[in-house]
């Protein structure tokens, strides 16, 4: 038996995302400060969610349950991980909540910032614990290049981001209950994979708390096809600094596993960012102006020192969100110190004028 504190969890959907999470709740590792517990597991039939049980947690014996509700009243579940689409998050938040739950939901958190607010609102009511499960976030390799940026200033002053996120998706060919072809479960790529360049540019040209971030100038265009937003590209200026970002996002094209899908400029260098994908990072590189050259605005590698930083990814990814939220629930925080409310907004609010200037609109918007 651990003797590491205990959360117990629940889990909402026997989908992929939710069984990467599931793996890495329960994989072994020696720098766990928390015991994780698949307490209980909510999906459509129990035959399902014994199956999902057996492969992904076979060490543990949760309750299945074939109904979400069910998961909200079990007294022995002290947070609940919500995995399904994003049409689905603000229901389930809202259910989750009302049953006095603490919820860790996936990213992109609901389909626009008025659900984001009254979820919120509702979990202050309540008085328990909520976050948007951004993943990215919480991996060692954004937390240390962000403090490289902004408190080490590693490469000066940034001016200006370039990211993207292609992720091949034929959507022409899949039914229309899919989640990439179905606008009440919040397809196109923006949710899906542009809030991660999105997350990207906020990393870059941030470094303020969201309650003092200044909400950039934007100018986007979006593409449809079938009538779901397949590209997304968008201008970020910010009025008081200048500074710059150009956001990409697409499903009609793949990415090379291990290219640069985000480069940050500032005065003294520039930093490449490369990995799987752009949601799974695994290096950066920072290229800094070699001293005793000429001032100039565009320095050609031959005139840089590369320093690559490499981070081997442990489990799935999803280990460190975990282990933050836990320690979270445990520590009796109602808001994440990684992603907190306030973030989860500001995000949001970028997101909903990007749609409204491409046209994107969801069923009830």
């Amino acid at each position: 038996m651990s003797n590491l504190p205990q959360v117990r969890w629940g889990i909402i959907t026997t989908g992929m995302i939710s069984s990467w999470f599931v793996q890495d709740l329960v994989l072994d590792w020696p720098e766990a400060k928390v015991e994780h517990i698949v307490q209980a597991i909510g999906t459509s039939t129990i035959e399902k969610g014994q199956e999902f049980a057996t492969k992904y947690c076979p060490k543990q014996s949760p309750k299945v349950y074939s109904a979400y509700e069910e998961v909200y009243r079990d007294a022995e579940v002290d947070i609940v991980y919500i995995g399904t689409p994003h049409g689905f998050h603000y229901r389930d938040c809202m259910e989750a909540i009302s049953a006095g739950k603490n919820v860790l939901c996936e990213k992109s958190f609901t389909l626009n910032a008025k659900q984001s607010r009254e979820i919120f609102n509702a979990a202050r009511e309540k008085n328990v614990y909520v976050a948007e499960a951004m993943w990215l976030r919480h991996r060692p390799l954004f937390i240390e290049l962000q403090r490289l940026l902004h408190e080490e200033k590693i490469i000066g002053d940034v001016f200006r981001v370039f990211s993207d996120f292609a992720s091949g998706v034929d959507i022409a060919s899949l039914p229309s209950t899919s989640r990439y072809r179905n606008l009440t479960l919040g397809a196109g790529s923006l949710l899906d994979i542009g809030v991660y360049s999105l997350t990207w540019a906020r990393l870059a040209l941030g470094g303020n708390a969201p309650e003092q971030a200044e909400m950039p100038q934007i100018l986007a265009a979006q593409t449809h096809e079938e009538g779901i937003e397949v590209t997304t590209s968008t201008v970020l200026q910010y009025p008081s600094t200048g500074k710059q970002g150009i956001v990409t996002s697409t499903t009609k094209a793949l990415g090379a596993p291990g290219e640069v899908f985000a480069v940050i400029h500032g005065t003294n260098g520039y930093i490449e960012v490369e990995g799987r994908t752009p949601s799974a990072p695994e290096s950066f590189t920072v290229w800094t102006k070699q001293e005793g050259n000429p001032d100039r605005a565009y320095f050609p590698r031959e005139m840089c020192q590369g320093k690559r930083y490499e981070f081997p990814t442990l489990g799935r990814g999803f280990v460190h969100e975990a282990e933050h939220t836990a320690l979270d629930i445990l520590e009796g925080r109602k808001e994440s110190r990684i992603m907190p409310w306030a973030e989860t907004l500001y995000m949001m609010d970028i997101m909903d004028e990007i749609r409204r200037q491409g046209n994107t609109i969801y069923p009830g918007e």
